[in-house]
């Protein structure tokens, strides 16, 4: 039976007591959708804990941001990770998180001016920064992240690389709507008209993927194919389409080597966010 634990002394103790093999982690904010729960199944089926946290982070929101309004419905969510086969879920507080201001700040210097970054600055500092103390406060031998958030997978991997931590981080495939939309937590802010819309994203990236295959490998012109079906299927407005290499998040002047395909579009009250890998040397038939 899982257990809900809200302090790190008291997760710290537990996981001492109780383990004999490898320990699977799932950090998350919560409001838990399908794709968290493929992350969870991941964790339990290859370690022998798994455990999983809730915590909505303060750090990573800027002041324009929605952390006040972000979803939040512990209860469903601790009955979804327990069916999922979690052993541990972690609950704690932001006061508990942070009881004084940090006398550390961590500031990831690459991976971090593009995409999502450029427009939220400090955002991924506050990732790395609430990882650390989770890493620190789990000490799991593995970790998993959705590739939905593609450069927040990114930044993690050089993270977690720069500083030894002894973890594996594991990337899971994105987990989509029959209609093809990316599962979010966010997607409940979507007006009816903008749930029918937002599917185009991924088709777009879909629709640039195929001038990719035709043997395209100017990064503008394949950009130009999903920005054109954004703009026409959609009311959304493009924050960004780029196209860079990956993991490494840096400029192309033509796709050689393993590249993302990257889009966010703002909706009235909703940033939803796709991609897609593209390999230079296997193009699609």
């Amino acid at each position: 039976m899982m257990e809900i634990i809200r302090t790190p002394e008291e997760l710290q103790k537990k996981l001492k007591q109780s383990q004999t093999g490898e320990i699977g982690f799932v950090p998350t904010m919560g409001f838990l959708h399908e794709g968290h729960l493929s992350l969870m199944e991941r964790a339990v089926k290859e370690n022998q804990t798994a455990v999983a946290s809730i915590f909505v982070n303060p750090l990573q929101f800027g002041p324009n941001e929605d952390f006040e309004s972000y979803p939040r419905n512990e209860e469903r969510d601790a009955e979804m990770a327990e069916q999922a086969g979690i052993d541990y879920l972690f609950i704690p507080s932001a006061e508990t998180m942070y009881p004084k201001e940090m006398s550390i700040e961590l500031h990831m210097k690459k991976r971090t001016n593009v995409l999502c970054g450029k427009s939220r600055p400090g955002h991924f500092d506050g990732v790395v920064a609430v990882l650390a103390k989770l890493f620190h406060i789990v000490q799991p031998d593995r970790a998993y992240f959705g590739q939905k958030d593609a450069q927040q997978l990114a930044v993690i991997q050089a993270f977690v690389e720069d500083l030894n931590f002894p973890i594996d981080i594991i990337g899971v495939p994105i987990v989509r709507e029959a209609d093809g939309l990316a599962k979010s937590s966010r997607n409940v802010y979507l007006s009816e008209t903008e749930r029918a819309e937002a599917p185009q994203i991924y088709q777009a990236l879909k629709a640039a993927e195929k001038v990719f295959a035709k043997g395209e490998r100017n990064p503008d012109r394949i950009i130009a194919a999903a920005v054109e079906m954004i703009n026409r299927s959609t009311t959304g407005t493009i924050d960004y389409v780029e196209l860079l290499s990956y993991p490494e998040l840096e400029c192309l002047e033509t796709v050689g080597q393993r590249a993302i395909l990257a889009a966010a579009v703002k909706f009235s009250k909703a940033r939803l966010i796709d991609n897609l890998i593209l390999e230079a040397d296997q193009p699609l038939q």
